[in-house]
């Protein structure tokens, strides 16, 4: 949320032309406006719609700068062609991009793709990612065609098994390098990702990224071999950022130190540990920690200088262009490079845009009022990338700027001069950031750092000053790269000082939009130079999102929501004033588990205090996330039917699961039906010990089953006078061992629940056991088709399902 220096310089005398003027304003707030309204569509509207809105927008501009025209009529035509403008052209370019979509019945079948790696390979335990720019494709010794651009990874050791495959060791990922052709056997599937309650959107981060297929490569021992041909001329900035990032790793010995400078310097954010992002989020400093625009802004500016101070060097270069005016075309140029070096993500394209923008507003010789001139900026953005208006970073940086310009913190004189001037301008700079963009945080991520302020006051000059300039000096004398570790090591050890204070975090319940935008507006009505007493009205503005409860069940009544976690199990069951988490999902990656991607953020969004976390036996796709649910639940109670001897029992206790434990919440009933005590000494395996729990409030019930077989459902059965439910997560996600007739038929669910991972290679659910369901007339609700889905005891026979609340048209849906 880097603050725009060269925006925030702008002069901000009104221009001559009235009439104009009079026009601009509505004109770019149509076209944000209209850009705004396409978004939200679930479905595009076909091309020539789209086109034909484009030849009315130009129409309508036409007339509206008709001077015959009365003005209002003239503002209103401007307004209303921007407007439809921006819709038009983002449905265009949006149909336009779908028509290369990956055919669906590509999906699952080994392609013999030929392409050029597009970016630098991420490299993780389990393998590496890469993009790939598709030449050309072939399926079954026959050309295809492909999306122009695909994201792949080339997994190592053992990969597959299950659905009665059996899992193979793969050949080791090869030394890839940007540029480089290769033909490779790939299997792919269209963009996926989980779709939870105020949870990231990873299809929309793919359709940004210009992404419409994902897969892996197949380097079995019965796969041909990938081949690489040759070395192309295509990509050499990215061959040198990963020559680069390689440097860096080789000189650094210590990991973590070596990816934080690889991220300042070629944007490798993927570099960064993810204990380290805890603490940067925790310390409000995370912007600093990559390639923001606040890197862009300040290389600009220091390249700014530079350029004009040698420009004046020379008395023929000043005649013929002025020093100033060629020290802002250098200095834009060369935070363009940077940018494009540090691999043109997207913050640092949003920055090149305003900074271009600026610089040729001031070259025109213009003298805008600064709304008009924030407005201009913000609109260049989304006229080029429109779907930036979803990202959280951009509203957090046009709110940081347009909040400078409103309260003039920058321009604003003091008696102090000196250092001391710029240090006190630097505290009310970041002051007036913290306390107007502290709401629209609160509002984005339902979290703001309490120690954000003291943090940055020491970590922007640092970072910036220090830091920044070591890594990037670094490339021309690699020992600065370890006085550049030495300054990060002495950050860090600040950062997590802070960041382990009791109170470094304030959470609330994610609030409605409305109470966000009243928030915001507090907030930035107390960073205002105006009189106390007029500042103070934006306190009551803010309470609403600081108040802010998120609905509960009533009292009797309770609500599951099963999360989108793809092949695994996590469900969140809430009653009126008590909470459980049956099983946390499965671990993607040693960076990366359920529990840290979906359920913390999905819990905090709820202002959730988990009172028992159940897991209902040891697999790792149902406690994969445990630890970070355990971390951010510090009193949760444990019940498992976890051995003693599992890592999590050294986290914290568990209670064994055995049938017959019963407890009542708010007037809900809990009682687990499996395992016996009994079973624990028998040897059986993990699926066996599956701890199933009921839940009831006498009108309406609900089975967690985990992955329980068709044995343990036939003792159940047996066992258990009354298993009927309304609903029913379905045993082993679908697996056909389990979900047995005569299961079925004593639990008699009208919905069951099948939580697994899209085009999973366990082939879950199974088509014997969607049959068996079918032939009872049981709704099936599964989440590649559901997303998370929410179940109330209030109305049992519904389910809502997050792909249908919030589907856009970048949203994949699967067949």
């Amino acid at each position: 949320m880097g603050r725009r220096v060269s925006i925030q310089r702008m002069q901000n005398e009104p221009y001559s032309s009235e009439g104009k003027a009079r026009l601009i304003f509505p004109a770019l707030l149509g076209l944000v406006a209209g850009t705004a309204l396409q978004l939200q569509q679930t479905a595009l509207y076909s091309s020539w719609i789209s086109a034909c809105l484009v030849l009315m927008a130009l129409i309508l501009w036409a007339l509206a700068a008709s001077k015959s025209i009365a003005i209002s009529w003239r503002i209103g035509l401007a307004a209303l062609a921007l407007g439809l403008l921006g819709f038009g052209a983002t449905g265009w370019r949006a149909s336009t991009f779908l028509a290369d979509a990956l055919d669906s019945g590509l999906e699952g079948r080994d392609v013999v793709v030929t392409g050029v790696v597009a970016a630098m390979p991420q490299r993780n335990e389990s393998g590496l990612r890469f993009r790939l720019d598709v030449e050309s494709a072939q399926l079954a010794d026959r050309p295809t065609r492909l999306p122009p651009r695909i994201d792949l990874g080339w997994y190592s050791g053992v990969w597959g098994g299950g659905a009665g495959v059996a899992a193979e060791l793969q050949r080791q990922p090869a030394a890839i390098q940007a540029g480089e052709r290769w033909r490779l056997t790939v299997r792919l599937k269209a963009p996926h990702g989980a779709r939870n309650p105020h949870g990231f959107d990873y299809e929309l981060f793919l359709w940004e990224q210009g992404l419409q297929a994902t897969g892996y490569v197949r380097a079995g021992p019965k796969d041909p071999a990938p081949q690489r041909l040759a070395q192309t001329g295509w990509h050499g900035v990215e061959r040198a950022r990963q020559h680069l990032r390689d440097l860096i790793f080789e000189r650094v010995s210590e990991r973590k130190y070596a990816g934080l400078i690889a991220a300042l310097v070629v944007g490798d954010q993927n570099a960064i540990d993810r204990a380290d992002w805890d603490i940067f989020r925790a310390t409000g400093v995370a912007h600093l920690m990559s390639i923001s625009g606040l890197h862009i802004t300040m290389f600009a500016w220091a390249a700014a200088l530079l350029v004009g101070w040698l420009w004046r060097r020379s008395e023929w270069l000043c005649l013929w262009v002025a020093a100033p005016s060629a020290a802002l075309v250098g200095g834009a140029l060369l935070a363009t490079a940077y940018a494009l070096f540090s691999g043109w993500g997207v913050p640092a394209q949003r920055t090149v845009l305003m900074l271009a923008t600026m610089g040729l507003l001031r070259l025109s010789g213009k003298r805008w009022p600064w709304p008009h001139v924030w407005l201009l900026a913000c609109a260049v953005v989304v006229a080029v990338d429109p779907w930036a208006l979803l990202q959280a970073g951009f509203w957090l940086s046009f709110v940081a700027v347009g909040v400078l310009f409103a309260t003039d913190s920058g321009a604003k004189k003091t008696d102090a001069t000196g250092a001391r001037g710029h240090i006190c301008a630097m505290f009310r700079e970041q002051w007036v950031i913290t306390l107007a963009l502290t709401p629209l945080t609160l509002l984005l991520f339902g979290q703001v750092s309490v120690v954000g302020l003291v943090a940055n006051a020491l970590a922007i000059p640092w970072v910036t000053l220090v830091i920044t300039p070591l890594a990037m000096l670094g490339a021309l004398a690699p020992p600065l790269w370890d006085l550049a570790a030495l300054a990060m090591a002495a950050l860090a050890s600040y950062l997590q000082f802070l960041a382990a204070l009791p109170f470094a975090t304030v959470s609330v319940a994610q609030a409605p939009v409305w109470a966000g935008a009243f928030a915001v507006l507090g907030g930035i009505v107390l960073a205002m130079q105006l009189p106390w007493r007029l500042r103070l009205t934006g306190l009551p503005l803010m309470l609403p999102i600081l108040l802010w409860q998120a609905p509960r069940p009533m009292d009797g009544q309770f609500e599951l929501l099963a999360a989108d976690i793809g092949q695994g199990n996590a469900v969140i069951v809430r009653t009126a004033t008590h909470a459980l988490v049956y099983d946390t999902g499965p671990r993607f990656s040693r960076e990366s588990d359920a529990g840290h991607r979906v359920l913390v953020p999905l819990l905090r969004a709820l202002d959730l205090s988990v009172d028992r976390l159940v897991l209902s036996h040891r697999d790792m796709d149902h406690v994969g996330g445990a630890l970070a649910v355990l971390a951010m639940q510090s009193k949760a109670e444990l019940l498992s039917s976890m051995e003693d001897e599992h890592e999590l029992q050294s986290v914290r206790k568990a209670t064994r699961c055995i049938a017959g434990q019963h407890w009542r919440w708010d007037g809900v009933d809990f009682e687990v039906l499996h395992p016996l005590a009994a079973d624990y000494d028998a040897g059986n395996k993990s699926n066996a010990m599956s701890c199933t729990l009921r839940i009831s409030n006498g009108t309406s019930s609900a089975l967690l089953a985990g992955d329980i077989e068709r044995p343990q459902e036939d003792l159940l059965v047996a066992r258990e006078g009354n298993l009927k439910s309304d609903l029913l997560l379905v045993p082993h996600h679908g697996s056909k061992t389990s979900s047995s007739a005569a299961f079925l038929d004593a639990v008699q669910p009208q919905i069951a629940l099948v939580q697994s991972g899209y085009r999973n290679r366990y082939g879950h659910p199974a088509e014997p056991v969607l049959v068996r369901y079918a032939e009872r007339q049981i709704q099936i609700v599964d989440s590649p088709h559901c997303g998370a889905a929410t179940w109330q005891s209030t109305r049992p026979k519904d389910v809502q399902c997050q792909r249908t609340v919030s589907l856009r048209y970048w949203h994949h849906r699967p067949p």
